[in-house]
């Protein structure tokens, strides 16, 4: 079968935009290395770690930079949303597919796309104005990790819920159709035949809302608290590493801006082992 000139030009643009991708992919990552190249040759890994708190200054061997606390509280909000999010983001998916009469799962569907839209900024200010008061009343001083673990939850659960269906959407009708003839109940096709059929694109769902709740910087920044501080409580007040950036970055200088970006290259760091830890169970578990 001949090629028209069309496929030729179609080829070599689908490479030019891989090539393009890869090329930015290593870009960022160069960046980040060589602003983060200072900090990590004049104060040493070492002390990221073990320096009493995150004091940073412009000369690097007077701050005190431990990350140690941001780590904890970014992986903690992470973890809660994601625990959180998962089971009612599938749990809506599977209600708005097997359950909900078509006219309302119309409604349903539009809004959650509606969630999926609105602005992070958005979702911080309701979190700041209604959700932290009504924690506040109940513990003090209501800007906590909980607060956070709170918005972060409602953020990603409609991307949750939107790839979750799509997943249920992607499955074949014999499924279905076989499941139909065995005499099985709807709640048992559910369990038994959708859920174990559609694992691989439910795994993509919570990995991707894990990515996005990892990178979250606005909205936890307005509800989180902005302390450095290794939590204990719920509800006490923490700031995660994309919120420590975004609020020191405008008046950091030398030592304390090249330290920032050690924070950037520890989120990239964050995301790659979160794709390398996805890949790895996708072969070994999912397709295995």
């Amino acid at each position: 079968m001949s090629h028209f000139p069309s496929d030729t030009v179609l080829l070599w643009l689908v490479r030019g935009c891989g090539l393009l991708t890869g090329t930015i992919t290593v870009v960022i990552v160069g960046f980040l290395l060589t602003e983060s190249l200072p900090a990590l040759q004049e104060v040493g890994i070492q002390r990221f770690v073990s320096d009493p708190s995150w004091h940073p200054s412009a000369g690097s061997a007077e701050g005190e930079f431990n990350l140690v606390p941001m780590i904890v509280a970014t992986s903690l909000a992470t973890a809660g949303a994601v625990l959180l999010a998962t089971p009612l983001g599938i749990g809506s998916a599977i209600f708005a597919h097997f359950y909900a009469p078509n006219r309302l799962r119309k409604i349903y569907g539009k809004m959650i796309e509606l969630l999926a839209g609105i602005p992070s900024v958005v979702y911080g200010l309701w979190g700041l104005v209604v959700l932290v008061p009504i924690i506040a009343r109940w513990h003090p001083p209501g800007t906590s990790l909980l607060s956070a673990i709170i918005v972060l939850t409602i953020m990603i659960l409609p991307t949750i819920a939107l790839l979750a269906g799509a997943s249920f959407d992607n499955l074949s009708s014999e499924h279905l159709r076989a499941s139909a003839a065995l005499g099985l109940s709807r709640g048992r096709t559910v369990f038994s035949v959708v859920l174990p059929a559609s694992r691989s694109g439910l795994f993509t769902a919570v990995l991707l809302g894990t990515g996005r709740a990892v990178g979250e910087t606005m909205a936890v920044l307005m509800v989180a608290g902005n302390v450095v501080q290794t939590p204990t409580s719920l509800f006490q007040p923490v700031r995660t590493i994309t919120a420590n950036i975004a609020l020191e970055m405008a008046y950091a200088m030398d030592g304390h801006r090249s330290a920032l970006f050690v924070c950037g290259l520890l989120l990239m760091a964050m995301i790659v082992l979160l794709v390398g830890t996805a890949e790895w169970v996708s072969k070994g578990r999912i397709h295995g």
